[in-house]
């Protein structure tokens, strides 16, 4: 005899799949599934408006599991609402190739929109998403026809809060308006070490109205209550909201729901036979169980309905509706690369002596009204940064802009940044300076885990920055970024390096970029058209040595000008310009030989900087010139003089090694 189906039946399903997974594998978080079940249960089988058979329907709304660790609380959900996850993947979580990995990763399952691993990313990349939507929306909808016009749902926990960062998008998140965002808060005061009240006792509710946000109680295990809430949080159309839900953690082990025991443990087997025989369950998963779960159908005919809105939209906006669908695929107009070229080529004649900072505007305004999808922004260093052109327009003023006012949020807005690449019909480009990518730094690498086309501008590259001294003097930093697996880093030496450098990170749809600029004005450097071609290939002969090739000279930035001077001094000296090691070492190795040839030993780079990132490049038998120390304040022609980084000692580098 079944048990009748009711709403807790339902959501014990996942609770089911969760401890079952956890124990499997002998490694999880069986809590918070087990405790924000009947959260879930309401929200996906409700309101949450997707398709599993097209889990990239473009009008889907978007669901972000902010508390990644309750990994299974997702699979669960998507395995049962008809997504591509079977119960095989399901009893796979944590293993080696599996699509159901410790923490939700991003392209492993169908269905998972963001990687949420560290704690608080997921809600700031849900802050992205909703950002997107209502700028994608104002851009696109007509007063007849709304083709971009969904919500973006977030399960977030104690941790998340407790994350600085979860302060920085959540505030940025109330001023902005983003009324489409709906956030529930698994408020279960637990957490690795125990109850939370000991180090967790803010005013939750007070903070969140503080920013601007609807907030609204209810308890976690009440689906009616959890229900009415969220169609109140859909009807506040100015106002994200957060929904706190008051939940027991583990909620029906009988022996361990409500304690730390099953936040990051497996319950044990013989506490799964006592929970199953609490919950009534038998089987893994009853038929009519999976029947109540189910989305397919009611997917289908949501994509079907908005199929035929934009068909509508189609036939009355042609021009707008292709220009939808090409900024969705992430591809960029059909002219952009040969205008691109033009413009690199109108650079290079004219010659100019400019920092790059200020190349870098130039290029893009050149480059941004080819390319509406640009969104841009800076952590309050606009002026500084150089990231504002002609046609930016603010969204705080302009809900159809193209620029974020991201005030003073490094971390904040680089994992905003993500979920706005994540979401798609945008290309994100952030800024600050290079030493405050440090706040940034876990953002900058989920973008490149997540292999996501997010363009970091950074700015002030070097201790050329002078006087604001070692606190504001990048040192390690670029050497910490192209330590990054799949992060391409430029480090361009003139106006026309730097067009280059603007045009492949645009072009790159496998990964982010970073691209760093001087304060400082750099000499321009002529160049024929093959070294214009090969300088977008990362590194390239820059100086042709003069008689038989003795040693090589690898510089980047504002160091180029150093091995430039050095070069004439010199003969049977090569120099050759590095911005974009990465980038270089995807080249065929005949490219590579042909740039530095391998029985060339006498190498010597050059670059203000941290000097370890460079021996892979001069051997040991070479000589790296840079900084092994921090910096200090000073007008920067005297710091690179006191730090030896200067054109005498280059030579002195080189005639040492060819002695």
């Amino acid at each position: 005899m079944t048990t009748p189906l009711n709403e807790r039946r339902i959501a014990n399903a996942i609770r089911v799949l969760a401890m079952d997974a956890v124990q499997q594998a002998n490694s999880g978080h069986p809590g918070a599934p087990m405790g924000m079940a009947d959260i879930a249960d309401v929200v996906w089988r409700e309101f949450l408006n997707h398709n599993p058979t097209n889990p990239q329907w473009a009008n889907r709304d978007r669901f972000v599991l902010s508390n990644g660790h309750g990994s299974m609380l997702q699979y669960a959900l998507l395995h049962l609402t008809g997504y591509d996850l079977s119960i095989e993947d399901l009893k796979q979580f944590r293993q080696l190739h599996s699509r159901t990995p410790g923490h939700p990763e991003y392209g492993y399952a169908p269905g998972v929109e963001t990687t949420t691993g560290p704690l608080g990313q997921g809600i700031a990349n849900a802050v992205g998403f909703a950002l997107a939507e209502k700028t994608l929306a104002a851009q696109f909808n007509k007063d007849d026809l709304k083709v971009v016009d969904h919500f973006t749902y977030c399960f977030l926990g104690d941790g998340c809060l407790m994350e600085g960062i979860s302060h920085e998008v959540c505030s940025l998140a109330g001023t902005l308006q983003l009324g489409k965002l709906i956030a529930y808060y698994d408020d279960n005061g637990i957490s690795i070490d125990g109850e939370v009240e000991g180090w967790f006792s803010d005013d939750t509710e007070e903070r969140f109205k503080a920013y601007g946000w609807q907030v609204l109680r209810v308890d976690g295990h009440d689906a009616d209550a959890i229900r009415q809430a969220t169609i109140e949080a859909k009807a506040e159309t100015q106002k994200p909201t957060i929904i706190m839900c008051k939940t027991i953690i583990g909620l029906g082990s009988p022996n361990k729901q409500g304690k730390e025991d099953c936040h990051g443990a497996p319950l044990g087997k013989d506490e799964i036979t006592l929970t199953r025989e609490a919950l009534g369950w038998n089987e893994v998963i009853p038929a009519d169980v999976y029947a109540a779960w189910d989305a397919k159908a009611k997917g289908s005919e949501s994509e079907a309905a908005w199929n035929a809105v934009f068909a509508q939209y189609q036939a009355k906006y042609p021009t707008e509706a292709a220009e939808l669908l090409r900024r969705i695929s992430g591809d960029l107009p059909a002219e952009f690369a040969a205008q691109a070229d033009a413009f690199i080529r109108e650079t290079n004649a004219k010659g100019e002596t400019i920092a790059t900072r200020k190349a870098s505007q130039n290029t893009l305004q050149a480059f941004g009204p080819l390319l509406p999808e640009l969104l841009g922004g800076s952590a309050d260093l606009a002026g500084s940064n150089l990231t504002l052109w002609k046609g930016c327009q603010g969204v705080q003023e302009n809900p159809a802009g193209n620029y974020v006012y991201y005030g003073v949020r490094e971390f904040g807005m680089t994992a905003i940044a993500n979920g706005v690449a994540l979401h798609g019909g945008f290309v994100p480009y952030v800024a600050t300076f290079l030493m405050f990518m440090e706040y940034a730094r876990n953002a900058v690498r989920m973008s490149a885990l997540m292999k996501q086309r997010v363009i970091h501008v950074y700015t002030h590259d070097s201790i050329g920055l002078g006087e604001d001294g070692p606190t504001h003097q990048p040192i390690e930093q670029i050497a910490s970024l192209r330590g990054t697996p799949n992060l391409n880093t430029w480090r361009p030496a003139d106006t026309v390096e730097t067009a280059i450098a603007w045009k492949s990170a645009l072009e790159r749809k496998d990964g982010p970029t970073a691209l760093i600029f001087s304060r400082q004005n750099l000499p321009f450097q002529t160049r024929s058209e093959e070294q214009i071609q090969n300088a977008a290939k990362g590194g390239y002969v820059l100086a042709q040595e003069k008689g038989e090739l003795k040693a090589i000279i690898i510089a980047t930035g504002s160091e180029i000008s150093l091995a430039m001077e050095a070069y004439a001094q010199l003969e049977g000296v090569r120099v050759v310009s590095m911005p974009c090691a990465e980038e270089f070492m995807k080249q065929d190795a005949a490219y590579r030989e042909a740039v530095l040839p391998a029985h060339i030993r006498a190498r010597v780079a050059v670059e203000a900087a941290h000097v370890d990132y460079w021996w892979k490049f001069v051997g040991l038998d070479g000589k790296v010139i840079g900084m092994t120390t921090y910096g200090e304040s000073a007008p920067a022609k005297d710091l690179f003089q006191f730090f030896g980084i200067t054109t005498e000692a280059v030579v002195a580098a080189v005639k040492e090694l060819t002695a």
